[in-house]
């Protein structure tokens, strides 16, 4: 597996990997491609959250700042790269807000390149991720929030066994306006094999 990836790939201190993913947390020598991301997909992901473009230098400095994040137990900011085409950054996954104690649970965030979407890239990646951060990080929950008109992310989510548990009216500030979000969570104990249809639509998933 190691001789496929790029050189900078390997000072990450987490390699996961799926059939056609590589996850990884690169360090700062990858900044060029996270720059490279961030540009090409500002206005497809703008409604999703805050992603300034980012410089190269910013680029390094986010780079380091989630590997010292994940050696302190606080974070786990993967990027994903298709294993045909290592060299190129096609999205991210981050777990984050690790509440450990009684709860252990975490909040997941996700992007993916525009010219990625509908192939089950994220999908896939995803769920790898989350096995990882049940089986290995110990969390018992996995809290994950969407817009109402971002239907392509509940239906990921769908896809990935959450479960709707809420509805938080002008929860997040996005681009000079309070949004909506649907609340979802997946425990542990509710993962079971994907299900062939969407549960609210009843159209048939794709094959990943």
């Amino acid at each position: 597996m190691l001789e496929q990836l790029p050189d900078p790939m390997y000072d990450s201190p987490l390699l996961l990997e799926t059939e056609r993913i590589f996850l990884a947390i690169p360090g700062p020598d990858w900044a060029p491609a996270l720059a490279s991301y961030r540009a090409r997909n500002a206005e497809h992901l703008r409604d999703a959250g805050p992603l300034p473009t980012l410089e190269v230098e910013a680029a390094a400095e986010r780079l380091r700042r989630a590997q010292n994040q994940f050696h302190q137990g606080l974070s786990v900011a993967l990027l994903l790269f298709i294993k045909e085409t290592p060299e190129v950054l096609i999205g991210s996954l981050t777990f984050d807000r690790i509440v450990r104690g009684p709860m252990r649970g975490v909040g997941m965030g996700y992007g993916l390149d525009h010219e990625h979407e509908g192939h089950g890239f994220m999908s896939e990646a995803a769920t790898r991720a989350i096995a990882f951060m049940f089986e290995e990080w110990g969390m018992h929950r996995i809290e994950a929030d969407y817009q109402p008109a971002n239907q392509r992310s509940g239906r990921l989510l769908r896809r990935l066994g959450f479960a709707v548990e809420g509805y938080s009216r002008d929860y997040l500030y996005i681009n000079d306006a309070w949004r909506d979000h649907v609340k979802t969570a997946l425990n542990r104990g509710d993962q079971k094999p994907p299900p062939e249809r969407d549960p609210v639509t009843g159209e048939p998933f794709p094959p990943r």
